[in-house]
């Protein structure tokens, strides 16, 4: 994301004499992946691992990396899944848990880790992640996976990052609620308008509101749980 703030010049010069970008630890949204290609002029390799597995998918080095998705098993990784989580098995994956057996058999199902990731599986084989089963919002019965709705966000114009989380709602138990980092060009009536018209009324947020930087970790994770109370908030 911070480099897509590279003047045009110096990014056709880093491109230049750059062999290959590679994004992971945490999702690559399409936009974000075509904005790039169009100033540095590479497509970005985005490939999925975790602490537990090291890597265990990929967009292939030579060949179609399609955006929006994480790509395709590794030589020697086993995926599947089970009721929409991805499970993975492999000599990548771990042994267990340290001195931790209750969390090292949960973690585990028939050989297989449990990743805790959501996961659809393309016609072609490439996995897509719509985000971890923690971030899941129901609202009023209806799943909702964030990561679609900030996709949507970042695609309008002047939003610069989103985040959707869930919070709490009498009637639907969860509604969504967008937290965005915008810059010149941003028109909240407009982007509202774009919501209402593309996206399911369930999935509508029902509050946007701005911040200056959204809380992610060293490695860029965004730290839903540190995003500001949305009680501290004014009505949007």
């Amino acid at each position: 994301m911070r480099l897509l703030d590279t003047p045009p010049g110096a990014a056709r010069e880093i491109g230049a004499s750059m062999r290959l970008f590679v994004s992971g630890s945490a999702p690559l949204p399409a936009q974000v992946l075509e904005d790039f290609r169009t100033l540095f002029g590479h497509a970005i390799l985005e490939r999925y691992g975790m602490t537990e597995t090291l890597m265990n998918i990929s967009n292939p080095y030579t060949g179609g990396r399609r955006p929006g998705t994480v790509g395709l098993p590794l030589p020697g990784v086993s995926v599947k899944l089970i009721e929409g989580e991805l499970y993975v098995r492999g000599p990548n994956v771990f042994p267990g848990y340290w001195k931790r057996e209750e969390a090292t058999r949960a973690a585990f199902v028939d050989g297989y880790f449990r990743t805790g990731d959501i996961a659809v599986r393309s016609a072609a084989g490439y996995y897509m992640l719509p985000g971890r089963k923690s971030d899941l919002i129901i609202s009023g019965g209806f799943n909702i996976y964030p990561r679609e709705i900030e996709e949507f966000l970042e695609e309008q114009e002047g939003v610069a990052e989103a985040a959707v989380a869930g919070t709490a709602d009498q009637a639907r138990g969860e509604v969504p609620v967008a937290y965005l980092v915008v810059r010149d060009g941003f028109d909240q009536a407009r982007v509202e308008a774009a919501c209402r018209e593309k996206l399911a009324s369930f999935k509508m947020p029902r509050r946007f509101v701005l911040v200056d930087k959204l809380p992610r970790t060293a490695l860029g994770k965004i730290q839903k749980n540190k995003l500001p109370a949305i009680s501290d908030q004014p009505s949007s």
